[in-house]
This record gives structure tokens, C-alpha cells and sequence, in this order.
């Protein structure tokens, strides 16, 4: 999709607005520009459940934490059940996706997901992203679009970042909590191009009754030339953080008071994570043609110390691991665009080619006080892929439009099992994924969609090449390296009301194999096949120049779709979700915003005997423009000061003096307690 001055511009007809959704290489060049309402996605979108948050909508959120942006698409919730360093938490279409399994999630064109990572399979951490330099966010869910690949079947996420700002922006926070943020960001003219620089250092303890310390410092540097037309960037990208961290905790200890809420049985977990990225693009656009190139390169280290057993599997030292992971990704993703004409009616064909290559070195290892004490694996992993996808947009009528596609994957997993030499061994796989979107309309306003594909998620390297279980000796079975998705989906997009844009879908989504996790060994594992159908439904309303609505509802139900006496639900999914978001500006010097999140109950068993309770929030903004470029800013977050959980799992764990084999319980992490953040900003 173009930019957001593109998309005024070529707002005039809806084969103009089709061409700007074609055209994903006019993101390429963009200044951060503020727009009074939601961009119209009739004749644009493919689905219905597909759209675009603007930057001045993403400047509206109140975030407590920097993934919570992708808040941004409806339906989706970001969390967290650890220390504030570590990878978020996400919900969707009746997915508990651990650390991003599922969620396809980028940044200018970088993937983001961490393939056969450490701690969990497609380990999502957002913690180096910047707000104030996203100038939107695409979301697209199900598997109907040629160009998403892995990890994309539930949904997909793009934030894209400013090549110019239009001022720059200085900015000082303090908070309850020990919160502190400042941030520092600019874009001068340099040569022919401009030069983005952006530098924030941030910090926060959280309500825990041992501080998460959580500290970091994030960097930007941007070179770019050209417009939407023709141009190219250059970015490199720094990020470090540390982090202690408060797991969590059993529903037993919290009861009968032995432990308080906001603390922990093992004080020593935490970790410290870095990210350093060197990326370009480059783009060209004619009236007949479209090529677009991006290429990255991304160094990511992890250390992690987590215990949530505590000591069952071991009475004596306690059942900390820890999880090293280092590795390099590298990524290139080009494709080129014709636009021509199909037995007399505008058409378009795109081919595009995307190369991926991770080298990993990653393992577990039991530890104390994050000292090692022995090891369960130690593995060197080569993982690469490589697809080609086609696609074909005809416009048959002006009411009528298809869009269809084809893709096809191909993995190569390479691994050295140090400890375990039988884990060692490679593996391939691959996948040919067919598209089809139909669209109807518009008829007064309304477009109607019609939607099905095929998608995949790869599995771990090491499951693919598994012999042994590497920490009790027994036979292990391999795990297909690849599991195939099958979505279904149709919906309708309105405009009917002057001021409201809605959309509301239904789907279906299968899985092969489905990813649950495994809580007394904090991994994640392949398991039986699903089945997730529900709806959603989206507005957007802007009844006034001052009053923005935003409010969201979804539902799913999510099986099990083979027979198994222990019952056919899928822990932790995602059933009911809903949001709603008032946003108030232009009313002389004040600003502000009101946004209630809440996701309902979760089944935490498969006979759905043991469920979770349900999460609302509440988090709000007030601010005060004290000139045209100075403006003082209060967030609070959880206002109503609820003591909900963030997450809930339900497993065996082992305090001190239980029996041997431990005791099942519901363990939980807590939202944040009630706080408070004021911060000064100002532009120059």
C-alpha cells in the first residue's frame, strides 16, 4: 500500500486505490503525516480483514509496553508472563501464539519472527521498535495472500518506519514504577537525501516486589533518497537490553499467602537480549511497471533464565534453565510488477522471489542462579528457505475483481547436536500454496469478499531431525518440518453510514498439527490437528472532527479436530475478545484517549475442566498543548486497578516440602497495578 499522502491523493477512483494497494514499494519513501480519520479500504483490501492503521491513529494508543502497537489491528492482544525484556505474549483468532508462532510480524520488510529459537518457534521480540517513528501498520489475516509466508496463517503484521520526519521530536518521561523514557529523534538534510537519526533510553521496575530493572537502549540511523516514485534507503538499527524477571507465580502460594502477588519463587530469572540490523531498499515505479528490493542483515543474541516448575524435577538445586541463543539472519525479498490489460480488463501480475538464511547456535541448560550446573542440548542449526510467489489482480466489471495467487516454499534444515551426535542430521521440506480472493462491489458503499488458501508454519530444526530425547535417552519421533494450514473465509466491508467504516468476517482455519506449549519445560511442541472458526467484527466511526470511536468484537471456537479421551479443546486458546477506543483532539490546546481491552475466559485443559478467568483493562491519556510545538502528556494505565492476569497456565509445579510429584495448579502472571506516566515532548 502507498504511503499515507499517496493514499489521499489516489483516493479519487477505485482503480487509482487498487493500484495503490499494488504497489508495497511506494512505502518506501515516506514522511510521517498526520491524517484526521482512517483510510478507506473499499477497493482497496482484499479481505475483510485486512486494513491500515495511520500514524496519527498508532499516535492515539496508550502502550504500556512497545508491542503492544500491534494492539492496533482488532482482535489481536499483546502480553506478557515474564520479565519485561522478553518476547511478548499474542492473542488471535482463537490462537494463543506464545512468542509470535502464527503472527507474521515485520518491520521495513524485516522479519521479526526467530525461527527454531531457544525459548519458542517463531519468538517475536518487538522491545527494539520505536513508536514515534511508525508511520503505520498493515494487518492481514488468514493464509490468502501469495506474497506472506511462514508464520503468517493466523495473521500478518507490517510496521513500517519514517524516512522523514516533518520535525524533530525531543521527548522526557518519568512514571511510577520507576519508569523513565527519553527520546531524541530528527531527520536533517544531508547531500541529496536526509539523515534520520533516532536514540531512546528507557527504563522500569514494574509493580514487582523485586524490580524488573528493565533497561534499555534503543538506535536508528537512516539514509534515504528519492519519493514514492523512484528512491532508495539505507538503516542500520541498535537495540540492548537487561531484565529481571518475575515468571509466573502458583495460584496455591498466592491463596493461602505464602506468596504475594508480584513476587516470585525464583528470584534469579531475568536475561538480557540484543538486535543489530543493517537493512536497504531500493524502488521504481512507472505507469506500466513496479520493482521493488529490500535486503537485511540481523544479529540477535538472547540470554534467558527462566524456572516455572520450580523444584520438581530437581529438590535440590531448583529447575532454572537457561536458554542461549546467537545467530545471524539474512533476507533479501524482491518482486517485480506488470501492470497490462486481460482480455480487454486492467490487470496486474506480480512475481516475487524471498531468500532467508539463519545460522543459530542455541541450547538449553539447567542452571542456578543463572550458572550452569549441566546441559541438555547444544546445537548448531543452518536453517535457509527460499520462495517464489505469482499473482494475478483482474478487474472484470467495476463491481468485480479477482485476485489469485501461487506459492510455493522450500526449507532446508542443517543440524549439529553437540551433545546428543544422534540429533544431528538435515532435513528438507516444501510447500505449494494456491490463493483466491474474489471481491464484489461496491454497491452503495459495500464491498463483499470472498476468500481461501493454504498456508504452512515451519517447526523447529531439531524436531525434524529428533532420534533421541536428549534429557531422558528414550526414542524420539521427528516432527514434519513443515505443517499445512487451510483457511476459508468470507466477509463484507461497509461505508454505508457517513463517518463509519465496518467490516465483519467469518472463517474457518485448519492446521495439520498444532502448536501447544509445554509448561514445565517452557517449549514449545508439535501436537494433534485443529480447527478454529469464528467472526469478527471492526468499526471505525469519526461521528465528529474532535471524537474518534474505535470498537472491535471477535469470537472463536477452537478444537481439536482428531478423537482423543482427554478432550477436544485447545489450551489457552482465545475465545472471546473485544476493545474499544475513544480518541479526542482539536478541542483547543486538549487531547486525550480512553481504551478498554478485554479478553474473555480460556479453556487451560483439553476436557476444558480447568478455564481461566477473563482480562479488562482500562487505560487512558490526557494531554495539554501548552504551544505549537510543546505538549505535556498524562497516561495511566489499568485505571480501574483490576487484579486480573495477563496469562494463565495449568500445570504441575514443586514449592518446598510438597510431594515428590508436585501438584497441578493454575500459574499466572498479573496485569500491572495501577500507574502513572507524565511526559514533556516537544518538536523543533
Amino acid at each position: 500500500m502507498a504511503s499515507a499522502v499517496l493514499g489521499s491523493l489516489f483516493a479519487g477512483t477505485t482503480a487509482q486505490a487498487q493500484q495503490e494497494k499494488k504497489e508495497p514499494q511506494e512505502q518506501a519513501v515516506q514522511s510521517v503525516v498526520v491524517e484526521a480519520s482512517r483510510v478507506s479500504q473499499i477497493g482497496i483490501a482484499d479481505t475483510a480483514s485486512a486494513g491500515v492503521i495511520t500514524q496519527k491513529q498508532l499516535e492515539a494508543r496508550t502502550v504500556y509496553r512497545a508491542g503492544e502497537l500491534l494492539e492496533a489491528a482488532p482482535g489481536l492482544i499483546v502480553s506478557q508472563h515474564s520479565g519485561e525484556g522478553k518476547a511478548n505474549q499474542f492473542y488471535l483468532r482463537g490462537f494463543n501464539l506464545d512468542h509470535g508462532t502464527d503472527l507474521r510480524t515485520t518491520v521495513d520488510g524485516m522479519l521479526v519472527n526467530q525461527r527454531s529459537h531457544a525459548h519458542g518457534q517463531g519468538w517475536t521480540d518487538l522491545n527494539f521498535m520505536i513508536p514515534e517513528l511508525a508511520t503505520r501498520l498493515e494487518y492481514r489475516k488468514g493464509p490468502y495472500f501469495a506474497d506472506e509466508g511462514d508464520f503468517s496463517s493466523a495473521g500478518a503484521v507490517s510496521v513500517r518506519y519514517a524516512n522523514v520526519l516533518p520535525e524533530g521530536i525531543a521527548s522526557v518521561g518519568i512514571g511510577s514504577n520507576g519508569f523513565r523514557r527519553t527520546l531524541l529523534a530528527n531527520s536533517p538534510v544531508v547531500g541529496n537525501g536526509h539523515l534520520l537519526y533516532a536514540l531512546e533510553l528507557f527504563r522500569n521496575d514494574g509493580p514487582f516486589l523485586v524490580g524488573d530493572d528493565y533497561r534499555k537502549i534503543n538506535g536508528v540511523l537512516r539514509y534515504s533518497e528519492g519519493n514514492a516514485a523512484s528512491g532508495f534507503n539505507l538503516s542500520a538499527m541498535g537495540y540492548h537490553g537487561s531484565w529481571h524477571s518475575t515468571d509466573q507465580v502458583p495460584s496455591r502460594a498466592v491463596a493461602d499467602g505464602s506468596l504475594g502477588r508480584y513476587a516470585a519463587v525464583d528470584q534469579t530469572d531475568g536475561g538480557s537480549a540484543y538486535r543489530y540490523s543493517l537493512s536497504g531498499e531500493w524502488h521504481r515505479n512507472s505507469e506500466t511497471t513496479s520493482t521493488l528490493v529490500n535486503a537485511y542483515m540481523i544479529h540477535n543474541r538472547l540470554d534467558l533464565f527462566s524456572n516455572f516448575t520450580y523444584f520438581l524435577d530437581d529438590p535440590v538445586n531448583g529447575d532454572q534453565f537457561g536458554q542461549p541463543d546467537r545467530r545471524v539472519t539474512t533476507g533479501i525479498n524482491a518482486s517485480q510488477l506488470w501492470r497490462t490489460t486481460l482480455l480487454g480488463r486492467e490487470s496486474e501480475n506480480k512475481v516475487g522471489v524471498q531468500l532467508q538464511n539463519d545460522n543459530i547456535f542455541n541450547g538449553l541448560y539447567s542452571t542456578v542462579a543463572q550458572q550452569r550446573i549441566s546441559g541438555t542440548r547444544d546445537d548448531h542449526i543452518v536453517e535457509s528457505s527460499a520462495a517464489l510467489f505469482v499473482e494475478n489482480t483482474t478487474r472484470w466489471t467495476d463491481t468485480f475483481r479477482t485476485i489469485a495467487g501461487l506459492r510455493a516454499d522450500y526449507f532446508r534444515f542443517d543440524v549439529n547436536s553437540k551433545l546428543t551426535p544422534a540429533n544431528s542430521g538435515s532435513a528438507n521440506d516444501s510447500k505449494l500454496n494456491p490463493k483466491l480472493n474474489l471481491v464484489f462491489g461496491p454497491w452503495n458503499k459495500t464491498e463483499y469478499y470472498f476468500n481461501v488458501g493454504g498456508g504452512f508454519h515451519s517447526n523447529d530444526a531439531r524436531g525434524a531431525t529428533i532420534s533421541v530425547d536428549p534429557k531422558t535417552g528414550d526414542a524420539a519421533d521427528k516432527v514434519s518440518p513443515l505443517v499445512r494450514s487451510k483457511g476459508i473465509e468470507v466477509g463484507l466491508r461497509t461505508e454505508i453510514i457517513p463517518g463509519l467504516q465496518s467490516s465483519l468476517s467469518l472463517y474457518r482455519l485448519d492446521f495439520d498439527s498444532e502448536l501447544t506449549f509445554a509448561g514445565d519445560a517452557g517449549t514449545t511442541e508439535a501436537g494433534r490437528p485443529s480447527r478454529r472458526t469464528g467472526f469478527e467484527f471492526s468499526n471505525y466511526y469519526k461521528p465528529t472532527n474532535w471524537l474518534t470511536i474505535d470498537a472491535d468484537v471477535a469470537f472463536a471456537r477452537a478444537r481439536f479436530r482428531d478423537v482423543d479421551v482427554v478432550g477436544q479443546r485447545i489450551p489457552g486458546a482465545v475465545e472471546g475478545v473485544a476493545s474499544l477506543a475513544l480518541a479526542v483532539d482539536n478541542l483547543g490546546p486538549y487531547f486525550g484517549a480512553l481504551q478498554l481491552r478485554y479478553f474473555g475466559p480460556r479453556p487451560l485443559l483439553e476436557d476444558n475442566s480447568v478455564r481461566s478467568q477473563g482480562t479488562a483493562t482500562l487505560n487512558g491519556r490526557f494531554g495539554y498543548k501548552l504551544n505549537a510545538s510543546t505538549k505535556i502528556e498524562l497516561e495511566g494505565y489499568n485505571l480501574t486497578n483490576r487484579r486480573d492476569a495477563a496469562i494463565d497456565y495449568y500445570y504441575a509445579s514443586r514449592l518446598p516440602g510438597e510431594p515428590a510429584a508436585g501438584v497441578n495448579d493454575i500459574h499466572f502472571h498479573p496485569i500491572e497495578s495501577r500507574s502513572f506516566r507524565v511526559s514533556l515532548n516537544t518538536t523543533f
